[in-house]
């Protein structure tokens, strides 16, 4: 038996109005909302205005062919922020994108390093990251291959 059951019968027992009814059983549905943590999430998302990046990027995915060979080109142009602070990061990358967008690149490499001098996580890395997921020219992206840097360098694709 469980709490629903048990409200249920204390319900029956108690003699409530429709109304009363009514608003135990709403709360009862809003309830076993809130087990289900995806249907609370849902809930949530549509309560609230969310921009949602990675759907607009499915929107717009690149046909086979073409994205193989995107993928398979080597970058219009390369930056390397190894020993930049973050604040210095974000400037020159913002300088990098808005250059590769007026001239139509459509691939662009980052060589951020792995971070091994780093406490903890590479901060580059993670700047990186973060600019790409802002960056609304931005498509996809990922770490280059072992011979072009590996977990060191991201590879991006412009929209």
């Amino acid at each position: 038996m469980d709490f629903g059951d048990i409200l249920k019968k204390w319900e029956q027992g108690q003699g409530r109005t429709s109304e009363q009814t009514e608003f135990a059983q709403q709360k009862q549905r809003e309830n076993s909302s809130k087990s289900n943590p995806a249907s609370s999430m849902e809930t949530w998302l549509d309560g609230h205005e969310v921009y949602d990046k990675d759907a607009d990027t499915q929107k717009e995915k690149i046909p086979g062919e073409k994205r193989r060979r995107l993928l398979n080109m080597p970058p219009d142009d390369i930056i390397d922020i190894h020993g930049f602070t973050s604040e210095n990061a974000l400037l020159a990358l913002d300088r990098f994108f808005n250059n590769a967008k007026s001239n139509d690149y459509k691939k662009l490499r980052i060589i951020h390093g792995k971070g091994n001098h780093s406490q903890g996580d590479s901060i580059l890395k993670n700047t990186v990251r973060k600019f790409i997921e802002q960056c609304g020219f931005a498509g996809e992206s990922g770490f280059e291959k072992a011979v072009n840097g590996g977990s060191g360098a991201t590879w991006v694709l412009l929209k």
